[in-house]
């Protein structure tokens, strides 16, 4: 069985399968399929391209065990092989895969619908907050089958999804200091498994170059640290609602630098044109996936 979240985290298994992406293994907590008893062998490999880093590995089936509930028959990927350095420097055992199943490796069942399947779960529906703080906590929290009313202030706002895959949405306009950034594309991928904002290139030097980004060698936006107070407000419409980044929200602090949450990535068709909407929006906000009706929401977190 492989144990994610709720109660004590088994130190033998990676916990983490499927969906858009699949595990991989690391030197902190390993899948040792001779510990689980309810370990089916499958052998189908896979391959997997990230917009950093890339894995192989073989298809398994288990047990999961999400806080509390046991999933069963879930397919999942052990990977054996992640070249470069993005996954030794990661700080995560595993990624679980929550976007659509028409895009998942193998054509595998994700988690969250198996959950739904098993009627494990009061609604389908799925919400993320992620903590905001530097003194400590935890780093974030996911419910499956409700909300967690706890973690958002106000009414929640819906965007209708526009096609699946990701959990890709409208960007019906972005503004920086109140001024129209020009975006060539609508269509932004609300992605939890995003660390920055990841938008086209263009875009990304535009919106630097105005907020006093200065590209370093590994094409990062380095910003003075004594201008974030100042700097200008980026909105992002969706939903017919507008959501506001102050400078605090979208530079981070990385050891002595501050870096632009902003970075350029050109997508390709059929795929993109494409925004990336990450972790530097959803610290900010909190959101909500509802499969049963198509859509995603935001609300102000609570921090």
């Amino acid at each position: 069985m492989i144990f994610l979240g709720g109660g004590a985290f088994k130190a033998q298994f990676l916990a983490y399968a499927i969906g858009t992406a699949v595990d991989r293994m690391l030197s902190k907590i390993r899948f040792d399929s001779s510990k689980s008893s309810t370990f089916h062998a499958n052998g189908t490999t896979f391959a997997i391209q990230y917009g950093s880093g890339a894995l192989e590995g073989i298809i398994s089936n288990d047990v999961v065990g999400i806080a509390g509930l046991e999933v069963k028959n879930i397919d999942f990927g052990e990977s054996v092989k992640e070249p470069g350095i993005t996954f030794v420097v990661g700080r995560f055992d595993g990624i679980l895969g929550l976007a659509f199943d028409n895009i998942a490796v193998q054509r595998v069942v994700p988690p969250f619908y198996s959950m739904i399947q098993q009627g494990l779960l009061d609604e389908p529906v799925f919400g993320a907050w992620f903590n905001d703080q530097a003194n400590g906590g935890d780093g974030g929290e996911i419910t499956f089958g409700g909300l967690d009313r706890a973690r958002y202030s106000g009414d929640i706002h819906w965007a209708p999804v526009i096609r699946k895959g990701y959990w890709e949405v409208e960007l019906q306009n972005a503004t920086l200091g109140g001024v129209d950034i020009g975006i060539t594309t609508r269509r932004a991928a609300i992605d939890t498994g995003t660390s920055l904002c990841a938008i086209p290139v263009a875009e990304a030097d535009a919106i630097n170059k105005a907020i006093g980004g200065k590209k370093n060698f590994q094409g990062q936006y380095i910003i003075d640290c004594a201008t974030v107070p100042n700097l200008p407000t980026l909105a992002l419409t969706f939903g017919g609602k507008v959501f506001a980044l102050e400078g605090k929200d979208y530079v981070l602090k990385v050891s002595e630098q501050c870096v632009s949450g902003f970075m350029g990535m050109d997508i390709p068709a059929p795929a993109g044109p494409l925004w990336i909407v990450g972790d530097v929006f959803l610290r900010r906000y909190f959101t909500a996936y509802d499969l049963g009706n198509m859509r995603v929401g935001f609300a102000d977190s609570v921090v």
